[in-house]
């Protein structure tokens, strides 16, 4: 390889060299209030909630908070947003869309919903990895209150001992037993 193109090769590395600390400096300047400006998306945030896990394409980055498109909110536990809020068939948080709230942020011309802040509204439990980004949501303690006052088991289905698929609706209106065990 001629000399002039190792010299021209390695002033260009230089000038990266020179220009990357800045660079650097300035993305960690700008931290979570830069995020506020514009959003930094990051990829691959996952949502557990009872019988489900999310994988999220992108949030919001804030380091106290899930924030999602409304479009996740449904399909991490089903609350859909509506003009009046976020709502779960007769259960309806109001949510302010017209500007900024704790539950409703545009950056970028797309609508940001902070599932967190949701939870907490509802007293709902929640912990969050910040290392592996996992967000793993208990139940919505109202709705978990209204199945525990109807008195009613949510159906499920099971294959018994004899290999025959049973319902527990089959059996509504009688009583059932259900006997279970494990080996920890």
């Amino acid at each position: 390889m001629p000399k002039s193109t190792l010299t021209a090769r390695d002033a260009g590395l230089r000038a990266c060299r020179a220009v990357l600390p800045a660079l650097l400096g300035a993305i960690v300047a700008a931290g979570p209030l830069g995020a506020q400006n514009a959003p930094n998306l990051e990829p691959a945030a996952t949502a557990l909630y009872p019988g489900r896990t999310v994988e999220l394409a992108e949030v919001l980055a804030d380091p106290n908070d899930l924030w999602t498109t409304p479009e996740d909110l449904t399909r991490i536990n089903d609350f859909v947003l509506k003009p009046e809020g976020a709502c779960l068939d007769d259960l309806c948080v109001p949510v302010r869309q017209d500007e900024d709230s704790e539950l409703f942020v545009r950056r970028q011309e797309r609508g940001w919903f902070n599932v967190s802040g949701l939870a907490r509204r509802l007293g709902q439990a929640y912990v969050h990895d910040p290392e592996t980004e996992t967000w793993s949501f208990a139940a919505v303690p109202v709705v978990l209150a209204s199945t525990l006052e109807s008195a009613r088991a949510p159906d499920f289905e099971l294959l018994d001992k004899d290999g025959v698929r049973r319902r527990l609706s089959d059996f509504r209106g009688r009583k059932v037993a259900i006997v279970t065990w494990a080996s920890w």
